[in-house]
């Protein structure tokens, strides 16, 4: 794993005191002219897109579409980078370092109360895909949300998406965001570790690191918001996530790359929706089967729900996203935050 450069640790920090967040982590990049990228070199356009975690089964789109190759039919030349937490991911987005990141795309709603605008141009879910389990050691204390208050918590990252969702999870069911710990503890086996050794006594985390909590029986579930029916339960209606968000001022400068990067999406998840969750996993790289093949074939059966099929918004998805994040964060709440400007359809329209 290549650590930040210097330079580019000093933009990163310098972006991230503007946002008011913490910069931890490191980026390893997958280039579309590897052996990776389900293609030959390209001399088309060159866009960096950071993920808020390559291996993780809610972001398979990205490098599915690399595995693919349809990067490559748009003409363009894309490199994926990873941050262990979106937060990061956006960090990166405001600093310049990349063009596109995918992740949660609640984040621009964040972004735009501090004056930043950025915008959804391809909606990857429809659902957060996240999962908030306990840990078997803490699971006679801790039933359901209600119970949160005096828990340590984990999440992938403080101000990441995860933290966004447990602190509404805990205020809709009447613990206050100060009655709990919430601790970064990334994701994949730092999450598992973290719950197996007590530092935690639950947390959200994703496939196909749930997929390997079940199994080894370190936690169960405590709520599920990989289906339409979870979100709705837990959060009032659907709840778009998993996105690429781009800098407003960058897609207006550059709308034929964003197109091309949106019909490349889009033909992505098209491909997805007929094909199985054996044919997906088969597409992915080898070494994201952490806990074996069959149990991220599980994982991805799992998390397919979540996914569009078109890479549309859902109609009221942008609302409650806004009223999950205004329940818990006064910035929010006190923001006059415009919804048509958190996301755009103009380019998977086109594509679709």
């Amino acid at each position: 794993m290549r650590s930040i450069s210097s330079t580019r640790r000093l933009r990163l920090a310098a972006a991230a005191a503007t946002l008011g967040i913490a910069l931890t982590g490191c980026a390893d990049e997958v280039s579309g002219n590897g052996a990776n990228s389900g293609g030959g070199k390209t001399s088309g356009d060159t866009v960096k897109i950071m993920v808020g975690g390559l291996d993780k089964v809610i972001y398979l789109p990205a490098v599915l579409t690399q595995r693919l190759g349809f990067f490559q039919e748009q003409g363009l030349d894309v490199r994926l980078l990873t941050e262990p937490a979106g937060v990061q991911a956006t960090t990166a987005l405001v600093a310049g370092e990349v063009q596109g990141v995918v992740g949660f795309y609640d984040h621009t709603l964040d972004l735009q109360a501090k004056s930043k605008q950025v915008e959804s141009v391809v909606q990857l879910a429809q659902t957060p895909g996240e999962v908030e389990v306990v840990s078997k050691k803490a699971e006679d204390g801790l039933a359901s949300p209600a119970d949160f208050k005096g828990k340590k918590l984990g999440v992938t990252g403080l101000g990441s998406s995860t933290d966004f969702l447990t602190k509404y999870l805990a205020v809709r069911n009447g613990v206050k965001t100060g009655d709990f710990t919430p601790v970064a503890v990334g994701a994949g086996q730092t999450f598992v570790s973290a719950l197996q050794q007590g530092s935690i006594d639950g947390g959200m985390t994703t496939d196909p690191t749930v997929a390997q909590i079940l199994a080894q029986g370190t936690g169960k579930v405590l709520v599920d918001l990989r289906t339409p029916e979870g979100s709705r339960a837990a959060l009032g209606g659907l709840y778009p996530a998993s996105s690429l968000y781009m800098n407003t001022s960058w897609v207006n400068g550059h709308k034929e790359t964003v197109h091309k990067l949106a019909g490349a999406f889009v033909k992505t998840l098209a491909w997805m929706a007929a094909h199985s969750p054996e044919e997906i996993a088969a597409k992915m790289p080898a070494d994201y089967a952490k806990g074996g093949k069959e149990l991220y074939v599980q994982a991805v059966r799992n998390t397919l729900p979540m996914f569009t099929r078109d890479g549309v918004m859902p109609a009221d998805g942008p609302k409650t996203v806004h009223d999950v994040l205004k329940a818990f964060n006064p910035t929010i709440r006190n923001a006059d935050i415009d919804l048509e400007k958190t996301y755009t359809t103009e380019f998977v329209r086109k594509a679709g």
